[in-house]
């Protein structure tokens, strides 16, 4: 049985705007890029960056971290207790291959 994924909250879209224009290496990333990173859709990361999508799943979200050089809790906040996972609309929710 599959274990439930966890999830992350993005703390703001303007900060993951920020960071991909000057990453910890100091050059750009795009968004096709960070996608690629990430083992997501260039259209989820869009959407993180426009405010559209805030929840992405911890092993995503360690990724794009990862790629921008700087620590998870930086971009991200846990869902639980004190955070609530947003619930995102179904056009938005994908499906596993």
């Amino acid at each position: 049985m599959r274990s439930p994924e966890t999830y992350m909250v993005l703390v703001s879209p303007d900060l993951l705007v920020q960071l991909m224009k000057r990453t910890g290496d100091g050059r750009e990333v795009s968004v096709r890029e960070l996608a690629e990173a990430a083992g997501c859709h260039a259209s989820k990361i869009d959407a993180l960056r426009n405010g559209r999508r805030k929840k992405s799943t911890l092993t995503e979200a360690l990724a794009i971290a990862r790629r921008l050089g700087v620590d998870l809790l930086v971009l991200w906040e846990h869902t639980g207790r004190t955070v609530e996972a947003p619930v995102e609309p179904l056009h938005m929710v994908s499906v596993p291959a």
